[in-house]
């Protein structure tokens, strides 16, 4: 499971094509994932996108109205990339195994080389309006998350599946967090046993 970036200079191959060959909005996406997750959102101006990007102004502000709205096409394709992780995962065994196999992608994730936590977490904490569309995203994210673990619970005969559910997110977030500033070998014990003790009922 992994989210981060490559730079749009990388002549490594997409199919037949190199990454200088994809659309320029595809190309602009590309790069603010990379800079946006490892330098932040607002640390990252529009001169530095279009140069990374190889594109030009004119080109930029013709797919992007502003840099937030390049954020949210960015916060987009990570909520596509963990939706195509947790789902077919969600549909594709029984709901105790579905979710801990769930939260074993978020431990592998948390230990993958470059991680920097969550990119909704992230983003939120730059973006302080909670009627900002940033904003809007990011709890749009976690609402889908939140339903996952609920369905999966109800499916499980849980007691309280909504509880139950609500405690699986704030445990989601805090491994996020954990994974990027703690050991993340010794805290993917944690997170597993924890999810088992939440599903059980414990």
């Amino acid at each position: 499971m992994s989210i981060t970036g490559k730079k749009t200079t990388d002549t490594e191959r997409q199919g037949t094509k190199t990454v200088a060959d994809l659309p320029p909005r595809e190309r602009l996406v590309r790069a603010a994932s990379r800079l946006f997750y490892y330098e932040g959102v607002r640390a990252v101006g529009v001169e530095r996108l279009i140069s990374e990007a190889g594109v030009t102004k004119v080109t930029f502000y013709r797919h992007f109205a502003s840099k937030d709205d390049l954020v949210v096409a960015y916060l987009l394709t990570k909520d596509a990339y963990y939706k195509g992780v947790a789902e077919p995962l969600a549909a594709g065994h029984p709901p105790a195994e579905a979710l801990d196999l769930i939260f074993e992608a978020i431990a592998e994730h948390a230990r993958e080389r470059g991680f920097r936590g969550s990119p909704f977490l992230n983003a939120a904490a730059e973006y302080p309006d909670a009627d900002h569309p940033v904003r809007g995203l990011v709890t749009s994210h976690r609402d889908w998350i939140r339903t996952l673990f609920q369905d999966l619970l109800t499916r499980l005969g849980h007691t309280d599946p909504e509880s139950a559910a609500g405690a699986l997110l704030m445990l989601y977030d805090g491994a996020m967090a954990a994974g990027y500033l703690d050991d993340s070998t010794a805290a993917h014990k944690t997170l597993l046993d924890a999810v088992r003790l939440i599903r059980s009922g414990g």
